[in-house]
């Protein structure tokens, strides 16, 4: 057990400071603390000695140095039960911090700041109050310490309990925050210093999330999972309504988020296992579902759907006769809300800017490290594109191909996307065979009672055979748009011709593993 005698308090967030001073004094406990902690626990009538009272020297370089002193932290990394550090103790006087409370300088919340400029963040560096935690956690066997806020009513409770005492179990697990803390709060400068120089790849990456909540289990029932947030989050993931979020449910949210960013407003999809079932864009939203439902009715039952826009009553009546998990949107009108009510379970999440949610980095851990890359958020315009075919594609074409072409970079690989000019028709995803592919989205439209005869092609990568090519025409599609940059992209282009079908090239791939 350790015995509570004298306390250390020094916080940026004054929170409830008040109350656990008054505790402390309550307690019989001597209170030493820094600068406005000190003059707030006096304003308040709370006795406090001054950190310079203590030390017996004065604060220095505008309040740089006030704790860094070794009277400071011999109190706080004293160990009276080994023999040559109880010697010191005895030899030098070193009186013995036995609780220090700290929460450091508002650094990631400064940062925030639009504008902000490199001097101001840098005086938002804590040094001193990392220095403290550090020493305190790392002698958890005498020196408990308290960096969150919440953990006030662990130490009263304990107190009250112990009469006057905390119990190393918790002195150990409050020790054990304050390294997760610290090392939190030493990444965020990292990140800070690597993206203000644009260093997307540093040397050692550190990345710094806060744990957002535990989920009750992972992709399957016998996975544990927890949802993690990173500490410059702009837009929280805040649901309106609905049951708890579900680990899937967290991963085809982001692929809708992820759609809906990239796609022109109005813009509808429905995701199902990270894949989209289908997608449309036409003058509303309402009339955007209603074309992304009838590429795959079947698959969008359960499934998550985004939209880049507003979602009003009757698009809410409309998603309704459907079941689904889901919907994210830019805004959800007061009514809409009202109908969504109507079935509390479906979750509704709305982000005011979908485009200001999106994360720049991705990362993908795999067993033996983590793989990361910039995001594919690349978009190419009409100048882009390269005709290669001697069938020429009329501006109505070309409009249905940059459709095309902006559904398919979001399919896994291998995809092939079929569409009209503002939905798609028949989707085939993830299979190892382009060729499979073809014959996938093509069932696909057939099955959901869609003619792709006429339609406009997406191909994720090149063809490497002109094979796909004959199946894609064997459907009576009009106009193909891919990457190319194959070894046979004459083959493939005397395919095209020969079946009279209009081909282009982005020079861009889109393959999502």
């Amino acid at each position: 057990m350790i015995k509570i005698k004298r306390a250390l308090i020094s916080v940026s967030d004054k929170t409830n400071l008040i109350k656990l001073g008054t505790f402390l004094t309550s307690m019989g406990v001597e209170i030493i603390s820094t600068g406005g902690t000190l003059k707030e626990l006096q304003k308040n009538e709370i006795r406090a000695i001054a950190i310079d009272d203590f030390t017996g020297y004065p604060e220095m370089l505008e309040g740089r140095v006030k704790t860094l002193h070794p009277k400071v932290h011999a109190g706080l990394l004293a160990d009276p039960d080994r023999p040559l550090q109880k010697k010191d103790i005895d030899e030098k006087g070193i009186i013995s911090i036995d609780l220090v409370v700290v929460n450091l300088y508002p650094f990631s919340e400064t940062i925030k700041k639009p504008g902000i400029k490199l001097e101001e963040a840098i005086e938002n560096i804590d040094i001193g109050g990392p220095t403290m935690l550090r020493s305190g956690a790392k002698n958890y066997k005498h020196t408990v310490v308290v960096t969150d806020i919440a953990d006030y009513e662990i130490i009263e409770k304990e107190m009250l309990e112990y009469s006057g005492y905390v119990s190393k179990a918790a002195s150990y697990k409050l020790a054990q925050k304050v390294f997760s803390y610290t090392a939190l709060y030493d990444s965020a400068i990292t990140k800070y210093f690597n993206t203000r120089e644009n260093i997307a790849f540093p040397e050692f990456l550190t990345l710094g999330y806060k744990k957002k909540q535990n989920l009750r289990y992972g992709e399957n029932p016998h996975q544990k999972a927890a949802f993690y947030e990173p500490l410059d989050l702009i837009n929280e993931l805040r649901p309106l309504q609905g049951k708890e979020l579900s680990f899937n449910n967290l991963l085809d949210f982001d692929a809708a988020l992820h759609i809906a960013s990239l796609l022109p407003e109005n813009s509808v999809s429905i995701i199902k296992h990270l894949n989209p079932c289908g997608i449309g864009n036409g003058n509303s939203p309402l009339e955007s579902f209603e074309l992304a439902k009838r590429t795959d009715p079947v698959s969008a039952f359960g499934g998550i759907i985004g939209v880049r826009g507003t979602v009003d009553v009757d698009l809410a009546n409309k998603i309704l006769e459907l079941f689904v998990e889901g919907v994210i949107a830019e805004k959800f009108t007061s009514g809409a809300i009202s109908i969504f009510s109507q079935k509390p379970n479906i979750r509704i999440i709305e982000l005011s800017s979908f485009k200001d949610s999106l994360g720049e980095m991705d990362y993908r851990p795999i067993h033996h490290g983590l793989l990361v890359q910039k995001r594919d958020y690349d978009i190419i315009s009409e100048k882009d594109l390269k005709v290669v075919s001697a069938k020429k594609p009329t501006d109505e074409d070309i409009k249905g191909l940059m459709f095309a072409w902006n559904c398919v970079k979001f399919i896994k690989s291998n995809a092939i996307v079929f569409t009209d000019l503002n939905s798609t028709l028949g989707i085939g995803a993830g299979q190892m065979s382009r060729v499979d592919s073809v014959e996938l989205g093509a069932r696909k439209a057939e099955k959901a009672n869609l003619s792709v005869a006429g339609s406009y092609v997406g191909s994720d990568a090149f063809f490497p055979f002109r094979d796909g090519i004959d199946s894609i025409a064997k459907y009576g599609a009009k106009a193909i748009i891919q990457p190319g940059g194959s070894i046979r992209d004459e083959e493939v282009i005397r395919a095209a011709d020969e079946h009279g079908l209009i081909m282009v090239f982005t020079g861009m791939r889109h393959f999502r593993h």
